[in-house]
């Protein structure tokens, strides 16, 4: 009985969080193209993949911003890991709408994607959060793709190093990593 009732509240967990959700990656390298014109391009940075549910806010926005401006992915001049963001480095940011983040699968294997914030309210959340990168960071440094486009996404990964930000849970977790751990930051 309370292994059913823990698997329930896992699986009652998994299928209700609701959360503005950011995959991240860091490259050395990457760019946008829709119907075969290059939109946007950076060199060394980040590209971020926004995903935005429906239940998301403002304040959703701003904690994801905020995150994703102070991650820290590169190592600092005395080559120590995981010690400077962004901004330190002066890199770039590519940020491209995925609504796909949301989505979930059927029984019969078909995605579905009614977690997703619709269309139009997701513009002017999306705008909103570019705004609010800008705002916080050199604007000319910060890209984005076609909002509703079907987009070829390129990119020459920098480790590869991928991460995730969730808004509501408000934590990163690391996906992959090539760079070991220093004996300090397995402590912390």
């Amino acid at each position: 009985l309370v292994t059913t009732c823990i698997l329930f509240l896992l699986l009652a967990n998994t299928y209700t969080t609701s959360a503005m959700r950011i995959v991240i990656q860091r490259v050395k390298s990457a760019s946008v193209t829709v119907d075969q014109k290059q939109v946007s391009a950076i060199g060394p940075g980040t590209l971020a993949l926004v995903g935005l549910h429906h239940e998301d806010t403002e304040s959703d926005l701003q904690f994801c911003a905020s995150r994703l401006l102070k991650i820290k992915l590169w190592e600092n001049d005395n080559g120590a890991p995981w010690r400077q963001h962004i901004k330190q480095k002066g890199y770039e940011m590519l940020c491209v709408s995925q609504f796909t983040l949301y989505g979930t699968l059927s029984k019969k294997n078909q995605p579905d994607y009614k977690l997703a914030m619709k269309n139009v309210e997701a513009r002017e959340m999306y705008n909103k959060f570019l705004d609010m990168l800008r705002d916080d960071y050199e604007p000319s440094k910060i890209f984005d793709g076609k909002f509703g486009e079907m987009m070829d996404v390129g990119l020459v990964n920098d480790g590869p190093v991928t991460m995730v930000i969730d808004s509501r849970e408000g934590m990163i977790s690391t996906q992959t990593s090539s760079m070991p751990l220093s004996d300090s930051d397995k402590n912390t």
